[in-house]
C-alpha cells in the first residue's frame, strides 16, 4: 500500500494481497491503524468493507463510521484519512474503469449506503474466501463484476446525497423522453439501457418518472402504439401489413402489439385500420 502513509504507532496484524484482473484486493487485520493520502497516490478508488471491527473514514468534508459488513468509498487521488480497528477488505479499482462523472464520485465518498448492498457484499465475500484458488480468467470476470457493482453504488450514493434540483430533474426527464423517441424502433430499448445512456441507476430513472404519471415501460409502449396508430391510419396506394408496422416500431410479436394497442385505443389494430378506411 505504497500510497498510504501510516502513523508511527506500533501496529500488530497482517496483510494479504490478491489480484482479479485490474481489481486488487488487500486483506488487512490491524488495530488501530491510521493512514491517509501519501505522495505517490494511485489513480484509483478504494472500496472498504470491514469484516470485523470498524473503520472511521474522512473525505470531502464528511466523516463516517463504517461498521462490519457495511461499505464505503475513498477516492485515493484526493486527501482522506482512515482509521482501521479489526479486519478489513480493501478493493482498489482504476478510477477510469468506473466510467462515472467526477461530481458523482465526489458526492459518493465517505458515505454509508442506506439501501441494501447485498449483491455487492456477497461478491466481495466470495472473492475473499476463494481468492487463493480461483482460476485467473474467473477472477478477471469477477473483477469486472465488482467494477460494475461499484459504479452502480457510486450513482446510488450520489443520488441519495445530492438529488437533483427541480430544473435539473425536468431537464433530465426531457432528455430521457427524447432518447426514448429516438430509439423506439429498437426492440432492445429498456430501462436498463436508458439509465446506462444517461449515467444514472435504473432505480433513479424510475424515481424521475414518479411525478410523470407513467412508468418508463408504459411510456415506451404508449409511444410505440401511437406511432403505429398513425401509420395504420395513413392512406396510401400500398399499405404495409399490421405485422410489418408493429415490427417497425419495436414490438416483438403480433400478439403483444394487439394487446398493447387495445389497452391504449380500446380496439384492435385491424378495427382501427378499418375505421380509418385504409383496411
Amino acid at each position: 500500500m505504497s500510497e498510504l502513509s501510516a502513523t508511527d504507532d506500533p501496529v500488530e496484524g497482517f496483510v494479504t494481497l490478491h489480484h482479479f484482473g485490474y481489481v486488487r484486493m488487500t486483506t488487512c487485520a490491524a488495530g488501530p491503524l491510521r493512514f491517509g493520502r501519501g505522495h505517490a497516490a494511485d489513480d484509483a478508488v478504494a472500496l472498504l468493507l470491514p469484516r470485523e471491527g470498524s473503520v472511521h473514514l474522512s473525505q470531502d468534508g464528511r466523516t463516517v463510521s463504517v461498521e462490519s459488513e457495511q461499505v464505503a468509498l475513498v477516492d485515493l487521488r484526493r486527501d482522506f484519512s482512515v482509521e482501521v480497528q479489526g479486519r478489513i477488505l480493501d478493493f482498489r479499482l482504476p478510477s477510469h474503469a468506473l466510467h462515472v462523472p467526477a461530481a458523482s464520485l465526489r458526492s459518493a465518498t465517505a458515505r454509508v449506503p442506506t439501501s441494501s448492498t447485498a449483491p455487492l457484499t456477497l461478491v466481495l465475500r466470495h472473492l475473499e474466501e476463494s481468492a487463493s484458488h480461483l482460476p485467473a480468467q474467473v477472477g478477471e470476470r469477477l473483477g469486472g463484476m465488482v467494477t460494475d457493482l461499484v459504479a452502480g453504488l457510486v450513482h446510488e450514493l450520489a443520488e441519495e446525497a445530492d438529488g437533483l434540483p427541480q430544473p435539473g430533474r425536468r431537464h433530465l426527464v426531457l432528455a430521457v423522453r427524447q432518447y426514448i423517441e429516438r430509439h423506439l424502433d429498437d426492440p432492445e430499448l429498456s430501462a436498463e439501457r436508458i439509465a446506462r445512456a444517461h449515467l444514472i441507476s435504473v432505480r433513479y430513472l424510475h424515481r424521475l418518472f414518479e411525478g410523470e404519471g407513467i412508468t418508463v415501460g408504459r411510456l415506451i409502449q404508449r409511444l410505440r402504439v401511437e406511432h403505429c396508430a398513425r401509420e395504420l391510419a395513413r392512406r396510401g396506394r400500398v399499405s404495409p401489413s399490421i405485422a410489418v408496422v408493429a415490427a417497425r416500431w419495436g414490438f416483438r410479436s403480433a400478439a403483444h402489439f394487439s394487446r398493447a394497442f387495445k389497452a391504449v385505443h380500446g380496439c384492435s389494430p385491424q378495427q382501427w385500420r378499418r375505421a380509418a378506411g385504409t383496411g
